[in-house]
């Protein structure tokens, strides 16, 4: 593939669509839609078309599936940046095609697994509990009284609509006489999860193998890389964070896509 001068982080995600079955199974499912009056770059071509083709493939999708595209909140701002130098490309390949209007996409079973080294917010210890927000919807833990490791191994469930931004993770310690204290907060992209789940549709044939991954960077809260992986035919996730805005903590979670039939 042409990755050009592009910057880092857009050459990580690039990185990541590669691993979503190889290159070649990539471009079968990402240049479905290729516009004929629009071909792929070749060795002459100029470093300004190798990028705009890059990123209307990966970043805007425009080639893909009008039913699988999906865009994250957090990529809208890039997304708007390049319409005016991509529009070339996605006024013709989206034209006369219908969008799939369903508000919601799938649902996420994430189980909060365990949690390490959190905060002291009482005397010597802290009663932890996880709240998880998308949009609208929240979902939080039990409360595990006095413990700075717990062990949850709690499945909680959120709805995943179309234009969805980060799922956004707190914990918090429980006090029964005062507001509960802040004990740490983190950030998941949900969107290396998801578009590589939506991408590759009915997993439920398919063997035990990696389909993408969210990186490790100095702006995350990744302990390290997250991969996508097809489990026994289900999409799984495993996130390792170290909470943000605070002195310690660690939490550990898993992830399971659940489409919608």
């Amino acid at each position: 593939m042409f990755i050009g001068h592009l910057d880092l982080t857009f050459q990580s995600d690039i990185d990541s669509m590669v691993e979503v079955g190889g290159n070649s199974y990539a471009n079968s499912i990402y240049e479905a839609f290729l516009p004929k009056d629009h071909p792929k770059p070749k060795p002459d071509s100029t470093m300004e078309y190798r990028t705009k083709f890059i990123r209307a493939k990966y970043e805007t999708q425009d080639f893909l599936k009008p039913s699988l595209r999906i865009s994250s909140r957090s990529s809208f701002k890039s997304t708007n940046s390049v319409k005016s130098v991509d529009s070339n490309f996605s006024s013709t390949s989206r034209k006369d095609i219908s969008e799939d209007t369903r508000e919601f996409v799938g649902e996420l079973n994430i189980t909060v697994v365990k949690g390490t080294n959190l905060a002291v917010r009482d005397m010597l210890t802290s009663d932890p509990y996880v709240v998880l927000t998308l949009g609208g919807q929240k979902a939080q833990s039990t409360v595990k009284k006095s413990d700075l490791n717990p062990v949850w191994n709690e499945m909680l469930k959120i709805s995943v609509p179309r234009n969805y931004g980060p799922l956004k993770l707190e914990v918090y310690d429980h006090d029964t006489f005062s507001a509960d204290d802040i004990m740490g907060e983190a950030e998941i992209d949900l969107q290396p999860m998801i578009t590589a789940a939506m991408a590759f549709g009915d997993t439920s044939r398919l063997g035990d193998m990696q389909i993408g991954r969210w990186f490790t960077t100095k702006d995350n809260a990744l302990m390290k890389d997250s991969t996508v992986n097809v489990v026994a035919g289900k999409v799984k996730q495993e996130v390792h964070l170290k909470l943000q805005n605070v002195e310690s903590g660690e939490l550990e979670l898993e992830l399971e896509w659940v489409p919608i039939l």
